[in-house]
C-alpha cells in the first residue's frame, strides 16, 4: 500500500476505514483527484502484480503482443494448470499434456521470456496455490485472469479476478479501473469444532447471499471468531489419527489455508473479492514459505492491516461458528446449501441419486497441506478397520511443493491405500479436464467434491451429474461410506471384522514440522536480455491465432438487430464458452468461437444449442447461426436473464460474440467480471430498466438500440422492439459505462483505444 495514497484518502473521507478500503485506496493512482463513493464512482488503481493461468494467458499475451509494447510494466507470471486432463494419474497425465499442448506451452514460455513474464511450467501447480506460496502478502493488490484469484485474501491481500484485457492494461502500465466496491462485513463469533470446517463458513454464506448477493462488493471477515478459523479441529489436538505416518504428529497448528478457502469461494457469491485481517498466523505462514522479511514488515505495519474501529459496512452478516454445522451445497449451483445431516433426506425427496460414484478432493479451493492431512486422517481410521472407499476417489495436490511434501510425510500413501488416485498438480476435473470413463453421457449420478463450482455439466460434461461441494474431510468420509445418507457426526460404519465404529473428527497440522519439500524446480525466470527472443505463431496453427482489431463504431444507432438467442434461466460463462475439451482452442479465437453459447437454454424450444435462423427459419447450432448472420451482414443481440455471465473470468465469453458479429447483450443483471469483459471488447452490456421487460421480447423480434450518438454515463438508451406483426414497443435500457469505457465502445475495443492513445 502507498502511504501517500492512504493518507490523502483519510483526509478526503475523514472516517474510519475498513481493511479492504485501506488496501484498495492505498493503491489509487493520483488519489487527490479521484472521487470515492462506494458502488458508484470508478477508481483508477495501480496493482502490484499480475498473474495469469495458461488458458487465459494465451489471449492476454496475444493482446499484449498487439499493443506493441516491449516489456510488462509490473511483475507478472504465467501458470500452467488448466490444460492438463485427468485420465490415468499424475505422472502419465502430465506427460500426455506436455505432448498435446507443446505448441501452446512453447508460445507462453517464449512470450514470457520476450516480454519479461515469469513462467511456471506444467506440473508446478494450481495458480492460486502458487500465489499463496510465493506472491500474496498482507496489503497487496494483485489481479489475476482467473475468477478464483480472491484466494489470496487468505493472506490479507486484495486479490481480484479479471479478464485478460484488464491484465493487459496493468501490464502496459495503464491505471486499472474498478467500480468502487461496497463492503459486506461477515462477523464471526464463537469457534469451530468437530467436523465443522472453514469450508462450511463460505458454504453457509453462499446459502445466505446466493450466487449474486456479493456482486459489486468486497466481503470482509472480522470478529473474534476469525482466530478460531485458524485452528485445526479442536484446540490442542495431537494428530492421533495419523499415527504411523512419517509426517508431523505434534500439536495442531493454526491454519491460514482455510482463510484462503473461504476467500476463494467468495467468487461463487459474485463478490469482487474477500479478505481476512492480518494476524500472527499469517506471519507464521509467510515465514514458513521463505518470506520472513515480508512477515516482519507486515508486523511493523499491522495496525494498518486490520479494519479501523467503528468502520462502516454496507451489509453485515453474523455467523456463530459454535452453532455452525458441516454443510454440503448442490446440486447444479453452489448456493443450494444443506447441512450434511439433512442432505440425504433432501436427496431422497428430490430424486437425486444417493449412491456416490466419485469423491474428489483438491482444487484451488482445498488442496493445501492441511487439507490433505485432514483427509488422510479420515482415511487412516477407515484403513484401521479394514475399509477402503466404496466410491472412486481422486486427490489433486495444489502445487508441486504440496505434492512433494505429502509424499514425504506419508499422507499421499494413506490416501492411495484407501483407494485414491493422485492426479497431477493441476485444475483437472474441477474445470472439466476429466476424461471420465465410469458413466455414459446422460446417465444420472452423484459426485461429491471439495471444489468450488458445481454448475450443470461443469466437471464431466454430463448434464445429469449431480455435483455437490463440501470440505475435503466430508468428501473423504462420504467416499468411504459411498452414500449421501451418511452423516459422519452421528452414523456408524461396519469394519471388516463386522464391528461398528464411528469416524472421529479429523485433526492434522496445517504446516509440516520440517520445512516444505519444494519438489522439482518448475519456474522459468525471464531473462535480463530478451532482445534475441522470438515468439512465433504459425498462420496455419489450429491452437493459436494472432488477433485482428475489431471494427470501430460507425457512429450510428444499432438498427434491426436480430435476436440470436433469448436465454432461459442461468447462463454462466461455462454456458457461453464451454471449457473441458474446448480449452485447447483458448488461443485461437475463430476456432473457440465454435462453442459460443452451446450450453445456454433457448427459451423458444427449451433446448441447448438449438436456435432458429431468422432467414432460413431452420433450427441449428448457435455458433453456426451466428456465423451465418455474420456472413450475411446481419448484426445480432443476445437476451439474458439474471446474473448473466457468472462464474469464470474467461474473456472468451466476450470475445466470441464480438468476433461472430454480436453488438449487445441485454439482461436483467450481469456478473461483474463478464460485464467488464464485454465492455473491453466493444460490446454493449445493457440491463432492462424494468426487469419485467424481459417478457416483452420474443426470439422472432428485431431490436433497435437508440441514443448511441449521445451515449453518456448514467443516461439510459432506448430500445424499440419490433414484432413480426408490425407492432412496436419502446423500453429503456440501463448501463454502467463511464466516459473511458464509452471511448472503448467508440474505438471498437479497449485495445484499439490503447493504440489510439499511443499514437497520439
Amino acid at each position: 500500500m502507498a502511504p501517500y495514497s492512504l493518507l490523502v484518502t483519510r483526509l478526503q473521507l475523514n472516517r474510519p476505514l475498513t481493511l479492504s478500503e485501506k488496501i484498495v485506496y492505498g493503491h489509487l493512482d493520483d488519489p487527490a483527484n479521484q472521487e470515492i463513493e462506494r458502488g458508484k464512482t470508478y477508481l483508477r488503481l495501480r496493482p502490484d502484480r499480475v498473474a495469469m493461468q495458461d488458458a487465459t494467458a494465451q489471449m492476454a499475451m496475444l493482446q499484449f503482443i498487439s499493443s506493441g509494447l516491449p516489456k510488462v510494466a509490473v511483475p507478472s507470471t504465467i501458470h500452467c494448470d488448466h490444460l492438463i486432463e485427468a485420465q490415468l494419474g499424475g505422472e502419465k497425465d502430465l506427460r500426455r499434456a506436455k505432448d498435446i499442448n507443446q505448441e501452446v506451452y512453447n508460445f507462453l514460455a517464449t512470450a514470457g521470456a520476450k516480454y519479461g513474464v515469469g513462467f511456471w511450467r506444467p506440473g508446478s501447480g494450481i495458480i492460486h496455490q502458487i500465489i499463496l506460496e510465493n506472491y500474496a502478502y498482507p496489503g497487496v493488490l494483485l489481479i489475476g485472469t482467473d475468477s478464483h484469484t480472491p484466494n489470496g485474501g487468505g493472506l490479507g491481500g486484495i486479490c481480484i479476478g479479471v479478464g485478460g484485457a484488464d491484465a493487459v492494461d496493468v501490464m502496459a502500465g495503464i491505471p486499472w479501473e474498478l467500480k468502487c466496491p461496497k463492503v459486506i462485513g461477515v462477523k464471526l463469533t464463537g469457534s469451530l469444532s468437530g467436523w465443522t470446517s472453514p469450508k462450511d463458513v463460505i458454504l453457509k454464506v453462499a446459502g445466505i447471499l446466493t450466487v449474486k448477493g456479493g456482486t459489486g462488493a468486497i466481503v470482509e471477515y472480522h470478529g473474534p471468531g476469525v482466530d478460531s478459523i485458524s485452528c485445526t479441529g479442536e484446540e490442542g489436538g495431537h494428530g492421533t489419527w495419523l499415527s504411523g505416518c512419517t509426517g508431523p504428529h505434534g500439536p495442531a497448528v493454526e491454519h491460514r489455508s482455510s482463510m484462503a478457502t473461504i476467500c476463494n469461494m467468495g467468487a461463487e457469491i459474485g463478490a469482487t473479492t474477500s479478505v481476512f485481517p492480518y494476524n500472527h498466523r499469517m506471519k507464521k505462514y509467510l515465514s514458513k514459505t521463505g518470506r520472513a522479511d515480508i512477515a516482519n514488515l507486515a508486523d511493523e505495519f499491522k495496525d494498518h492491516l486490520v479494519p479501523d474501529p467503528g468502520c462502516h459496512y454496507d451489509q453485515v452478516i453474523e455467523i456463530n461458528l459454535s452453532e455452525l454445522k458441516p454443510h454440503i451445497n448442490g446440486p447444479f449451483t453452489p448456493d443450494l446449501a444443506h447441512p450434511v445431516a439433512e442432505v440425504g433426506s433432501v436427496a431422497e425427496k428430490e430424486g437425486w441419486p444417493l449412491d456416490i460414484r466419485v469423491g474428489l478432493i483438491g482444487s484451488c479451493t482445498n488442496s493445501s497441506y492441511e487439507d490433505m492431512g485432514r483427509s488422510a486422517a479420515v482415511a487412516k481410521q477407515a484403513l484401521a478397520h479394514g475399509l477402503k472407499c466404496k466410491s472412486q476417489f481422486t486427490i489433486t495436490p495444489g502445487s508441486e511443493q504440496i505434492r512433494a511434501t505429502i509424499e514425504r510425510d506419508g499422507y499421499a500413501q494413506v490416501l492411495r491405500d484407501v483407494g485414491g488416485i493422485v492426479l497431477a498438480n493441476a485444475c483437472g476435473p474441477c474445470i472439466g479436464q476429466w476424461d471420465r470413463k465410469d458413466i455414459k453421457k446422460g446417465e444420472k449420478n452423484t459426485i461429491v467434491t471439495s471444489y468450488n463450482r458445481n454448475f450443470t455439466g461443469r466437471n464431466d460434461a454430463n448434464p445429469e451429474t449431480h455435483a455437490f461441494v463440501t470440505s475435503p474431510e466430508i468428501v473423504t468420509a462420504l467416499a468411504i461410506a459411498g452414500t449421501l445418507k451418511f452423516n459422519p457426526e452421528t452414523d456408524f460404519l461396519t469394519g471388516k471384522d463386522g464391528k461398528k465404529f464411528k469416524l472421529e473428527a479429523p485433526d492434522a497440522d496445517e504446516l509440516p514440522r520440517a520445512e516444505f519439500d519444494p519438489g522439482q524446480d518448475t519456474y522459468q525466470h525471464p531473462p535480463k536480455d530478451s532482445s534475441g527472443q522470438r515468439v512465433d505463431v504459425s498462420p496455419t496453427s489450429q491452437r493459436l491465432q494472432l488477433l485482428e482489431p475489431f471494427d470501430k463504431w460507425d457512429g450510428k444507432d444499432l438498427e434491426d438487430l436480430q435476436i440470436l438467442i433469448k436465454v432461459k434461466g442461468k447462463c454462466t460463462t461455462d454456458h457461453i464458452s464451454a471449457a473441458g475439451p474446448w480449452l485447447k482452442f483458448r488461443g485461437h479465437l475463430d476456432n473457440i468461437s465454435n462453442n459460443l453459447l452451446i450450453g445456454a437454454i433457448n427459451i423458444e424450444n427449451g433446448k441447448a444449442n438449438s436456435v432458429r435462423n431468422a432467414v432460413t427459419q431452420e433450427f441449428g447450432p448457435v455458433p453456426d447461426t451466428a456465423r451465418y448472420y455474420k456472413q450475411h451482414g446481419i448484426r445480432w443481440v443476445v437476451i439474458g436473464d439474471e446474473n448473466y455471465g457468472e462464474g469464470s473470468s474467461r474473456e472468451h465469453a466476450a470475445l466470441e460474440p464480438r468476433h461472430l458479429g454480436g453488438r449487445a447483450i441485454i439482461t436483467k443483471s450481469f456478473a461483474r467480471i463478464h460485464e467488464t469483459n464485454l465492455k473491453k471488447q466493444g460490446l454493449l452490456p445493457l440491463t432492462f430498466a424494468d426487469p419485467a421487460d424481459y417478457n416483452k421480447i420474443h426470439p422472432v423480434d428485431k431490436l433497435t438500440i437508440q441514443g448511441l450518438k449521445d451515449f453518456a454515463p448514467g443516461k439510459p438508451l432506448k430500445c424499440i422492439i419490433k414484432h413480426p406483426n408490425g407492432t412496436q414497443e419502446t423500453i429503456l435500457l440501463n448501463h454502467t459505462f463511464n466516459e473511458t469505457q464509452i471511448e472503448w465502445f467508440r474505438a471498437g475495443s479497449a485495445l484499439n483505444r490503447m493504440k489510439e492513445l499511443q499514437q497520439k
